[in-house]
């Protein structure tokens, strides 16, 4: 039997892993993005796309995210576990050593005594007992390929979980100082409609007025203070979400964000680089890439079954009775066995399995080509509307600051008695109008920026002063 170990590992040494061998697939052969500004294809940064927006709160908040949030607690568990799945693939491939100790006494039939007045044998045994799949065809290293892959899938879906929970905090806050801006407004509409009033009821008071004017006046100023209390509440939803997105009760915020922020300011052109680069640097991509790696392995797993299995056992202990001593010389017991396990007459079975493998690494590689295009998709509608946002930006920055001279020039008219109010009214209603559709357009502008640094996985470089 002892000649059995050199010719076990012969063998092996000349042996390869039965299945197909994994390939990734081809790159995209796109060399830019359609929605790219031509001046902007630099290559993207790989830094921590929030850091560029220098804006200490935010960088708190995103690091207390990552550190804190339940859903990538979640992901960090599934991470160890598929790591602690490795290691126990790994050590399969290795020989496995028990310790096994024995004693018993047994009652003899007559039959089965050699002494006729020996009736009771006493037996007792001590052994270590090694056994070794010896991995002729790759089953075992095809498992530890999927392992490896299993695990790098999950350390990218991580990767991309952190990155997403880093775009909904810096989303949520760039929301969150838009809407305290959208407050300011509302205030600001109240007290412009307060002065209207009181020139309206100073009018009146001098004989020059009607009560008409005042009291349409005085309408569309409860009107404007009703907004207020809806944009209060507006603030507190946004502070809310944040607390549970940093993994803390919603109130923890209130007070640390209370001040109002203006929004980070806007980049001209945001560094794209190529697609073939976004993609290699995505992490879901990389996820999905991983996912088609371990189920091409495991086809590999389930194509060995369809070959015998090779285990190589070895003992070497010690057996005495009630009149011997354990460890001596006479009680020594060794021995070597080659064991083959083959399912040949379940062919069928294995070749079902192994059916079940093609089509889920058929799956995985759908998965892949939908994933790249999804990615290609998100990236493309990110630049759409972040250029369209800062076009609508400028349009309604310029509207603003004509409804504003409108505005001055009818008070004026009015109380010169050139006008009557309704034109006050209109024109101060398209300025209360236009001054939230711009700070609407501007949370959008920004919020659609950090999508796009989203789907770059980038960082916005740091803001020209």
């Amino acid at each position: 039997m002892y000649k059995l170990l050199p010719l076990a590992l012969s063998v092996m040494l000349t042996a390869c892993a039965v299945g197909p061998d994994y390939q990734a697939p081809q790159s995209v052969p796109l060399a830019s993005y359609s929605q790219a500004d031509a001046a902007a294809e630099q290559q993207a940064s790989e830094q921590r796309f929030w850091s560029g927006f220098n804006d200490p709160q935010l960088a708190a908040l995103v690091d207390r995210a990552l550190a804190q949030n339940l859903d990538v607690q979640t992901l960090l568990a599934r991470y160890q576990g598929a790591e602690a799945l490795l290691r126990g693939a790994r050590r399969d491939r290795w020989p496995s050593v028990t310790l096994q100790a024995a004693g018993g006494e047994r009652h003899l039939a007559e039959v089965e005594r050699t002494d006729p007045n020996r009736e009771r044998v006493e037996q007792y045994s001590v052994g270590a007992v090694a056994s070794w799949e010896l991995d002729f065809y790759g089953r075992l290293q095809r498992a530890v390929e999927a392992g490896e892959a299993d695990l790098s899938a999950s350390a990218a879906d991580l990767s991309a979980l952190q990155v997403a929970i880093a775009g909904q905090v810096a989303s949520g806050y760039f929301t969150l100082r838009g809407q305290q801006q959208l407050l300011a407004v509302a205030e600001q509409n109240v007290e412009l409609q307060q002065a209207s009033l009181d020139i309206v009821s100073a009018r009146l008071d001098a004989g020059r007025g009607t009560e008409f004017d005042r009291v349409r006046a005085q309408a569309e100023l409860d009107a404007l203070r009703a907004a207020v209390p809806q944009r209060r509440a507006d603030v507190q939803l946004s502070l809310h979400r944040l607390a549970v997105l940093t993994g803390q009760p919603p109130a923890a915020l209130n007070e640390q964000l209370a001040a109002p922020q203006e929004l980070p300011p806007m980049n001209a052109r945001i560094p794209v680089g190529t697609p073939a680069d976004v993609l290699r640097r995505r992490p879901d991509i990389q996820a999905a890439e991983r996912r088609l790696a371990a189920a091409t392995a495991r086809i590999g797993v389930a194509t060995a079954d369809l070959f015998p299995r090779f285990t190589l056992g070895a003992l070497l202990g010690s057996v005495v009775g009630s009149d011997g001593d354990l460890f001596t010389a006479g009680a020594e017991s060794r021995s070597v066995t080659l064991g083959i396990d083959w399912t040949f007459l379940d062919v069928e079975g294995v070749r079902a399995r192994i059916a079940a493998a093609d089509a889920t690494g058929a799956e995985r590689l759908a998965h892949y080509q939908q994933a790249v295009l999804l990615a290609l998709e998100e990236t493309e509608n990110g630049l759409v509307r972040y250029r369209h946002a800062q076009e609508r930006s400028r349009w309604l920055l310029a509207s603003s600051e004509a409804a504003q001279a409108a505005v001055d020039q009818a008070r004026l008219r009015y109380e010169q008695g050139y006008i009557e109010y309704f034109e006050v009214l209109d024109a101060e209603q398209q300025l209360t109008g236009v001054r939230s559709d711009l700070v609407q357009s501007r949370i959008e502008t920004a919020t659609a920026m950090v999508s796009v640094y989203r789907s770059l996985a980038g960082a916005p470089p740091v803001p020209e002063a």
